[in-house]
Formats: structure tokens, C-alpha cells, sequence
């Protein structure tokens, strides 16, 4: 079970660390990369696989009027260090003193002095500190002195393409979601609490789940088939965002679920749910018969979807 630990004044002093630095968001085939490398490196050398994240987000402090906003809560991107083998989190606040902080004293005194670090490794590119003076050239001049080793992970790229947290953002925006699910590895998936609806589709006979999502990265508008997490299992489905423009459009965009050969009340319930494949973009229809004709058809579309080769492990992956 990985400890997760607020600051680092906390963190388990016990054993030397292997660490990395970085905020992770959407923990892609990069990041992982990453965590892999820790997480081997300690293990050979008997070590703590430790990973050091900041929450909020850097550019929320520094820039906020271009902070991206996050693939994954706090919670949520924890829960997949704990998957990739770290053993230990540690979740620095990030703030204008921590930011203003020296790169080398940080280093010195926490990295090497608390935190025992025997080896770290950064993502390419990745630095911290005022002015971001803590790159990998600085950790490498230091490594001699201080006695631990510093490198850099490749990054690693899909089609010739750098996988990126940006990138992954974009693609989402785009509805593209079966390739930001090559680049993160797993489908990408958002949590939330159900909440109640207006009912309408229980009464043409497709009942939905109405999802508040705590994610603020979402989908563009349209229908997918999607795959939602109920009592440790995966149930197949297909999920429509939008503002519904066949009714009165709504101020918001919803978020609602039609779970396959599944009835049951989830009111109140917190579930997850993951984007496989875009069925169509949102559309108005010129009545509840058009409407529903077009539902029965998505479900067709989707039902094909799941019975492809190779598309059932996508609901396996965590």
C-alpha cells in the first residue's frame, strides 16, 4: 500500500528514495515511463520508490490565466502512483514561496539531506525551483558532490508525436478519444457523483445515469461508448454530453449514462466512467420519436463497437 504524505517533513525517513519530481497530470505512457524506471531502480537497489507532485498545478500560481485545466483530481492521479509500483507519494503545495524557493538549497536539504535520495530521475524537459534552475544539468553537476545518480527519462512519442498532457487535453477537446487513449495508455475515464435528472429518458425507454464529474476535462459534445465502473465491474453503455438541443437546451452541459441491461437506482452513487469510442457529435432532432429512433441506433453502433476484437481488455486496464 503506498503512504501518501503532505509535505515533505512527513515522508519516511526509514530508507534511501529513488525519486522523481513533476505533476503527472493524466499519468500518460510518458509519465509512466517514468514511474517504471523509479520503481524498478528502487527495487534493485532496496529503496523507496518515491514520486514528489505538487498540487495545485504550477501555472495555477505562477500564470493562472493559462493554467491548463487537469486530466485527473488530486485523488485520482495518487491512485495511479500507487498502480506503477511507487511506494510513496509525497504532494507538495505549490505557492508563490515555494516557487521563489532555490533550486540547489531545495535539492540539498530536502532531495539529499531528508529524503536520502540515492537516485532521481526527471521527465525530459521537466525543472523546478526559482527560475527553473532545477534541471537535470543542475542535478547532474550536484550528483558528484552529494553522491546519488541523476538522469533523464526519454520521452516517449507515438507516431513520431511527443505525448504530452497539452496534447491529451487537446485530443479530448477534439472528441478524439481513441487516440488520447494510446497516449494514456488506458481510456480516459472521469469520476462523479450521480445526481438526479429530469427523467426523460426513462420515459422513451432509455433510462440515464446523471453524472456531476469532478473532472474539469471533459469530451467535446457528442455520444460515446463508454464503459462505467459499478460494484468492481465494468458495464458497457453509451454516454451523451451536451446540452441536450431537442428539449429546451440547457445552461450546462450534462453528462448522462444509458447503461446496457442495467436498471438499478445509482443516485447518489460516486462512479467512474471511461471514453472508448465517439459514436456521432450532439445533434437536435425534430421530435421524441426522432430522438429515440437515433438512441436505438447509437446503442446498435455501440453494441457492434464492444463486440470487436481486442476491445473488451480496454475495460480491463486500471
Amino acid at each position: 500500500m503506498m503512504q501518501i504524505f503532505h509535505g515533505t517533513e512527513n515522508a519516511n525517513i526509514a530508507r534511501p528514495t529513488v525519486l522523481t519530481l513533476g505533476v503527472f497530470d493524466g499519468l500518460h505512457l510518458g509519465h509512466q515511463a517514468i514511474m517504471r524506471t523509479v520503481a524498478e531502480r528502487a527495487a534493485r537497489s532496496k529503496a523507496v520508490a518515491t514520486a514528489i507532485t505538487f498540487d495545485p498545478h504550477p501555472r495555477a500560481v505562477l500564470h493562472p490565466e493559462t493554467a491548463p485545466p487537469l486530466l485527473q483530481t488530486l485523488d485520482q492521479r495518487l491512485s495511479n502512483f500507487n498502480v506503477l509500483g511507487i511506494e510513496q507519494a509525497i504532494v507538495i503545495r505549490f505557492d508563490r514561496e515555494f516557487a521563489d524557493q532555490n533550486a540547489e538549497i531545495f535539492l540539498r536539504e530536502i532531495i539529499h539531506d531528508r529524503l536520502q535520495a540515492k537516485e532521481i530521475y526527471l521527465g525530459h524537459g521537466f525543472a523546478f525551483g526559482k527560475g527553473r534552475e532545477g534541471d537535470i544539468d543542475l542535478l547532474r553537476r550536484m550528483s558528484a558532490e552529494l553522491g546519488f545518480i541523476a538522469d533523464e527519462v526519454p520521452e516517449v512519442r507515438l507516431r513520431g508525436i511527443r505525448i504530452s498532457s497539452s496534447r491529451i487535453r487537446q485530443l479530448l477537446k477534439e472528441g478524439r478519444v481513441n487516440l488520447a487513449r494510446r497516449m494514456l495508455g488506458r481510456p480516459y475515464g472521469i469520476e462523479g457523483v450521480i445526481i438526479r435528472g429530469d427523467r426523460r429518458g426513462h420515459t422513451i425507454g432509455f433510462p440515464t445515469a446523471n453524472l456531476k464529474p469532478e473532472n474539469r476535462v471533459v469530451p467535446k459534445y457528442g455520444v460515446y461508448a463508454t464503459a462505467t465502473l459499478i460494484d468492481g465491474a465494468w458495464k458497457k453503455g453509451v454516454t451523451n454530453i451536451g446540452i441536450r438541443p431537442t428539449f429546451e437546451s440547457d445552461s450546462e452541459p450534462s453528462i448522462e449514462t444509458h447503461i446496457f441491461d442495467f436498471n438499478s437506482d445509482l443516485y447518489g452513487s460516486v462512479l467512474r466512467v471511461r471514453f472508448l469510442h465517439r459514436i456521432r457529435p450532439e445533434k437536435k432532432f425534430a421530435g421524441i420519436d426522432e430522438l429515440k429512433a437515433q438512441i436505438e441506433r447509437d446503442v446498435r453502433t455501440a453494441r457492434t463497437y464492444f463486440a470487436r476484437p481486442g476491445v473488451e481488455k480496454n475495460l480491463e486496464l486500471d
